[in-house]
């Protein structure tokens, strides 16, 4: 695509994720909320991961409080989330390491935060995003999805590759932007099994709509 075009298709793409980022935003929580509500996340649906944590926080909010619970009653308060004998002890792991180890603080690298239990690629960008305000876009199922539909990344790119390709194509200021956007759009409209095409306001730019008419 010749430059003129790929610049369009961009500004574009911003134009329309500037309206689903601003359709709904994440609530406010301290990186060590976030950090613990990734790891409940993890394999659940969106509103267990909500219900999970919210119970959970009721009782214990800091990683001192948290390390202090036992297993079992993180157990209990997590339940709804699904999977959570595993998630109960990598919780309580995670909050006596940032404790011991961080004097109770969320390590503002990614090296340090993949090195603790059950945190990944994804899990380290939000946290470092939302949590921290430090600029990288974390790349779940929604933002692979869509970019990679859209023709902006390579369909059997890997996790890492899309999120260091997006940070090329769109400037930093906006990758928040992209992040929540491209979460939004794909809940609401390119969705996985069903993508509402026919009332997408990207089908002039996008690959797999082209590959579908």
């Amino acid at each position: 695509m010749p430059p003129r075009e790929e610049r369009r298709k961009v500004e574009l793409i911003l134009k329309v994720l500037e309206k689903y980022f601003s359709k709904r935003t994440l609530k406010r929580r301290t990186p060590f909320e976030i950090l613990i509500a990734c790891i409940i996340s993890q394999r659940t649906k969106e509103e267990n991961t909500e219900v999970a944590s919210e119970k959970l926080f009721r009782v214990a909010r800091t990683p001192e409080e948290i390390a202090k619970l036992d297993v079992k009653k993180i157990e209990s308060l997590i339940k709804p989330a699904g999977f959570y004998h595993q998630k109960a002890r990598r919780i309580k792991e995670v909050s006596r390491i940032i404790v011991e180890r961080y004097g109770g603080e969320v390590p503002k690298n990614r090296k340090e935060l993949m090195s603790l239990p059950g945190v990944g690629f994804k899990t380290s960008c939000v946290v470092l995003c939302y949590g921290h305000g430090i600029p990288t876009i974390a790349v779940d199922t929604h933002v692979n999805r869509v970019s990679k539909r859209l023709g902006l990344v390579r369909s059997d790119a890997g996790v890492e590759e899309v999120r260091e390709t997006l940070e090329g194509i769109f400037p930093k200021e906006k990758w928040k932007v992209v992040n929540l956007g491209c979460v939004n759009f794909g809940r609401e409209v390119c969705k996985p099994l069903k993508p509402k095409c026919e009332r997408c306001e990207l089908r002039s730019v996008c690959e797999f709509y082209k590959r579908r008419i």
